[in-house]
């Protein structure tokens, strides 16, 4: 759902996709080819977020910020399943895994990669390609040019996302039992495993 606070609209560009069961609150700028899952909580109450174009925001990630702060994912930024973005600024080209927390005043250079489960404390600042892990976080080495393109081809499938759902989802009642030709539909997948 979609919902004005204090005379605050979100704005989300035609080619990106909110999912109807996600939740974007009041100052939130959404740019192009972005995806944003079910249950994601981007909350522009007391601040701005700033999704730029090509990112993609996960089932159960919360996006926030303090009062007065801009809370910024730059292009192409990948935030996995569950992670919290708490009034930091995630750099081009990052990788944030799965139930991350990244607390205020982080900035995380260019082609980060933060290992599923961190903890990066606030005020935290890591230059391009770092790959950082733990509770609390720190650096451990620099990323990779396979790394990073791994994650970039990771990426390019949530960006073609939105135009697939925009064609294809909708509302269905379950089947009962499993289609002959499911294994046909399936080929679809072959595309993504490449």
């Amino acid at each position: 759902m979609i919902y004005a606070f204090n005379g605050f609209i979100p704005v989300v560009h035609p080619s990106s996709f909110v999912h109807p069961q996600a939740n974007v609150t009041g100052n939130v700028i959404i740019g192009k080819n972005v995806y944003i899952a079910p249950n994601a909580v981007l909350r522009g109450d007391w601040g701005k977020i700033i999704i730029e174009d090509g990112c993609n925001v996960q089932e159960n990630c919360t996006v926030h910020m303090f009062p007065g702060v801009t809370t910024i994912l730059k292009e192409n930024a990948h935030i996995g399943h569950g992670a919290v973005i708490h009034g930091a600024t995630i750099g081009k080209n990052c990788l944030v895994g799965m139930n991350a927390v990244i607390m205020d005043n982080v900035i995380l250079g260019d082609e980060c990669i933060v290992g599923a489960l961190s903890f990066i404390k606030a005020n935290e600042v890591f230059e391009n390609r770092s790959l950082i892990v733990g509770n609390p976080a720190k650096k451990i080495k620099e990323v990779s040019d396979e790394m990073i393109d791994w994650k970039t081809e990771g990426t390019k499938l949530y960006q073609q996302l939105p135009q697939q759902l925009y064609a294809s989802l909708q509302a269905c009642e379950p089947l009962t039992e499993e289609p002959v030709d499911r294994k046909n539909q399936e080929k679809i997948y072959d595309v993504w495993r490449k």
